[in-house]
């Protein structure tokens, strides 16, 4: 157009459009029983996820605590709340979850217990990736939450580095790792459709066979890097949760239930990557968290640990065991079906710390092969030969004896079967970690110097009062000539006036009450208070955690 043909009153632009809203199509179904402290925070949060969630259904599975009249009340101001309330208590989890998805009335449906919560934006990044990449199932990452310290962990963090879109299960074995439902999002017709439902009743872990479950239905799956869930665990708490009371027996041989009806779901689906994937996963993960416990069980415990181990591990085929033999898991559960009777717990929990510890003695046989020990051969250790030094199961003992002015950390790295020395003399770095926020301290790189034919050894200094109050974490990094690197932890060396507890004095502080302890896996920590407030804390810490190891609970692992 002509410049002077433009109109010289040009009517105004018009607005930008408004972002769009999504629409109401999710239904978060919130389960609880007796649990009005937590219930009434866990509804907000799904509620405040915005216009996304169409309905918020409360199921109260027989609450006497008044948890049904809390919903009741916060259901008269929020129409998008519904309250079903069960007549008989199910004992489990799966019953109040199966009711919850029959009175769903949206395309999508997800799942939130009255202790946790869903951070905000959860529904939109999950309903966005299943809407826009046609997923059946969209799932994102959870967190650990540990409560009151607030201090957070990734759950398979591995699954959720960016996102990503699979049209089958099998492209991605490791998903059978993440067994929790509540992290995802489903399509409410694709669960109806396939009779995907819970184990009803009381059924401890009943979201392995849930996964399972779907996993078998082969859906379109998309995976978003965004915190979904927060999963709030409360180690104080009164009354623990089914799935983290590992206390007594019945809980193992419950979670042992749960791998196997998910492998025998799986396999008979059709899907034997995942089922294969599955006994791995049983290995890799459950054994080896159960093990690293048993120096806390009784006789009684462990015999039955024992005996239920080998009879569910007389299952695997070879074709189990010949997947990554010189995995620890793996090797951890060729000494379980070797031994009829519980056998090396101390040794079985170094090695089945995260990163594994295999202590010595390193036997061979006449014939020079690694081998577990000389009176139990058969357990080879020869696939330790070809294994990468980065993934080893190098051990290193740590000593840490506080002084007012010079404490010093010994550490002692062994050589395993040759591989130590073939990879050449290593350097090690040495930091401390705040358990509760993951601050470092006390950084040092230090060359370790041979000390006789098996082990280096080497010696650092630590300023206690510059670490300051708090539990810390010994963590190392073996470093050797050609680039590799092995992150360790140390074994924490026992022995009269170790590992005790010592008040230190301290010019910047006063007094440091220290004690260098062995973490439940035998790792070197360090617990370290200031002044006598400090020194108050620490003593009440104590308390608490006599009080849970003498009911048999123990810090939690899904």
């Amino acid at each position: 157009m002509h410049p002077e043909a433009r109109d010289p009153h040009p009517a105004p632009a018009p607005a930008p459009a408004p972002p769009s809203v999504p629409a109401a199509q999710v239904a978060v179904v919130v389960i609880g029983y007796n649990d009005r402290a937590h219930v009434g925070e866990a509804v907000r949060s799904a509620l405040a996820q915005g216009p996304a969630v169409a309905e918020v259904i409360a199921v109260d599975d027989c609450s006497t605590d008044g948890s049904d009249e809390l919903l009741a009340r916060l259901a008269t101001d929020e129409p998008r709340l519904r309250v079903v309330r069960r007549s008989v208590n199910s004992g489990g989890c799966g019953s109040p979850r199966n009711t919850g998805i029959d009175a769903a009335t949206a395309p999508y449906v997800m799942f939130l217990d009255s202790d946790d919560v869903l951070p905000p934006g959860a529904v939109d990044a999950l309903l966005a990736a299943a809407t826009e990449e046609r997923a059946q199932v969209a799932s994102g990452l959870c967190v650990r939450r540990e409560l009151p310290s607030g201090r957070e962990q990734p759950w398979q963090a591995p699954l959720y580095t960016a996102r990503t879109v699979l049209a089958r299960p099998a492209q991605r074995p490791l998903l059978v790792h993440d067994t929790l439902c509540v992290n995802k999002l489903y399509r409410t017709g694709f669960l109806r459709d396939h009779g995907i439902r819970f184990p009803e009743g009381r059924f401890l872990y009943e979201d392995f066979v849930f996964t399972a479950r779907v996993l078998a239905a082969s859906p379109r799956i998309a995976l978003v890097p965004d915190r979904v869930y927060v999963w709030q665990v409360r180690r104080s708490a009164g009354r623990l949760s089914l799935s983290l009371d590992r206390g007594g027996i019945e809980n193992w041989t419950a979670r042992v239930e749960a791998c196997a009806l998910a492998y025998d779901i799986l396999r008979g689906a059709g899907q034997k990557e995942l089922a294969r994937a599955a006994r791995a996963k049983f290995l890799d993960h459950d054994v080896r968290m159960y093990a690293r416990e048993l120096g806390l069980r009784d006789a009684h415990y462990r015999r039955a640990w024992w005996e239920h181990t080998r009879a569910y591990l007389a299952r695997y085929d070879s074709a189990d065991w010949e997947r990554d033999p010189a995995a620890p898991g793996r090797l951890l559960a060729r000494v379980v079906t070797a031994s009829p009777e519980p056998r090396d717990l101390p040794r079985l929990r170094e090695l089945a710390a995260r990163p594994a510890r295999l202590l010595p003695p390193y036997a061979r046989t006449p014939e020079g092969d690694p081998v577990w020990s000389a009176d139990l051969p058969q357990v080879s250790l020869a696939p330790l030969l070809t294994r990468p030094v980065a993934a080893l199961p190098l051990a290193v003992d740590a000593e840490l004896r506080p002084r007012a002015r010079a404490s010093r950390l010994r550490l002692r790295l062994h050589e395993l079967y040759g591989r130590v020395a073939e990879a050449g003399p290593p350097e090690v770095d040495v930091e401390w970690r705040a358990r509760e926020d993951d601050r470092t301290r006390g950084c040092a790189t230090v060359a370790l110097t041979p000390c006789g034919p098996d082990s280096w050894s080497a010696e650092v200094p630590v300023d206690l009062a510059r670490l300051g109050s708090g539990t810390w974490d010994l963590r190392l990094t073996l470093r050797f000539p050609d680039g590799t690197r092995r992150e360790v932890t140390a074994h924490a060396l026992p022995g009269a006036g170790r590992l005790r507890r010592r008040a230190v004095p301290s010019a910047l502080h006063g007094v440091l009450l220290a004690q260098p302890y062995a973490t439940h896996s035998g790792a070197l920590a360090l617990r370290l208070a200031t002044g006598l407030q400090g020194a108050l804390t620490v003593v009440r810490g104590r308390l608490r955690r006599l009080l849970h190891r003498d009911t048999g609970r123990t810090p939690s692992g899904r």
